[in-house]
């Protein structure tokens, strides 16, 4: 993976809550290595693909420079913005804008988190699943390098930089017990802020049932113990 451009999927040109107390334009950029079964960005992970969006870098920066004033900040998404080696020169001209920056990755490439870490204002990283190679490998299609997971987890822990840690709770996937799996290495590692997101069905998937959904984000021992585990906690459905 390397030389890969910066390549924009689409833009969400004003966002309340991708970007912690803060008004955002969120960049999703193309391509990612997963395959994440409850994935709805499915069109944004093939790498290297064209997308059907007409976004170009200097659109983006055109587009910044009108919204001087309105927007915050600029929030990198994907896919998983780690793919892109042009990513480190497209936040320097972003952030002489004016605008903070925000990051979302599952925190795969470290070695490019750490070219990115001092760049950037806010993080949110991704934990599929307990860092096991074999539960990892299930929550991402197939992805087993969690070393690489916690080398990110690193990186931001030994920054100044404000990030989270944050769940989807897939209940094909997850168990309560994963959870509490999860957030005692988090807890461990030092992490502050953990949210569990409350899974919602793609598409595809005709089985998985409300109260399935909510089994996962509504158990009371677990929701005690996040509560005290993490200065900062909450449930987003």
């Amino acid at each position: 993976m390397t030389d890969l451009p910066v390549v924009i999927g689409d833009i969400e040109k004003f966002s309340i809550v991708d970007y912690p107390e803060h008004i955002a334009a969120v960049v999703f950029l193309q391509g990612c290595p997963w395959r994440c079964p409850f994935c709805y960005n499915t069109s944004l992970q093939k790498i290297g693909a064209q997308p059907e969006s007409d976004w170009t870098e200097q659109k983006l920066l055109t587009f910044l420079e009108r919204r001087k004033g309105i927007l915050d900040a600029v929030v990198f998404s994907g896919g998983d913005p780690l793919v892109h080696d042009g990513l480190p020169d497209l936040m320097d001209k972003v952030k002489a804008l004016g605008y903070k920056i925000g990051l979302h990755t599952g925190g795969f490439r470290p070695e490019m988190l750490k070219k990115l870490v001092d760049k950037i204002d806010w993080a949110g990283l991704d934990i599929k699943a307990p860092l096991e190679a074999e539960k990892y490998a299930k929550a991402t299609g197939g992805y087993k390098l969690t070393e690489n997971i916690l080398q990110s987890l690193d990186i931001l822990l030994t920054s100044s930089k404000s990030f989270e840690c944050r769940t989807t709770c897939d209940p094909r996937l997850l168990t309560v017990d994963d959870i509490f799996t999860i957030a005692l290495t988090l807890k461990e590692k030092g992490v502050k802020e953990y949210y569990l997101q409350k899974y919602r069905p793609i598409p595809t998937d005709k089985n998985t049932t409300e109260e399935e959904c909510l089994a996962l984000i509504e158990n009371k021992e677990l929701i005690d113990f996040l509560q005290k585990s993490f200065a900062k906690f909450e449930v987003r459905k």
